[in-house]
């Protein structure tokens, strides 16, 4: 028997988040409400099994990450 599988991290973008000012590089912006996985895939297609789910807010402009 013979099988595929994959490992890949998956990034989804649940929206605006807040506006506030960066602490790296202190510009006042609209953040990105993010949501990120590590996921292994069956045959890259079906997925098996997710974990480290983190939710995050990222800056608009140099990307700095900030935990929920």
């Amino acid at each position: 028997m013979f099988f595929l599988i994959g490992l890949d991290t998956k990034l989804r973008h649940l929206g605006d988040g807040e506006t506030r000012e960066c602490p790296r590089c202190h510009n006042t912006t609209r953040w990105l409400r993010m949501r990120s996985f590590r996921q292994l895939t069956l045959f890259f297609v079906l997925p098996v099994l997710r974990w480290k789910r983190r939710r995050y807010e990222s800056c608009g402009i140099c990307g700095a990450v900030i935990d929920l």
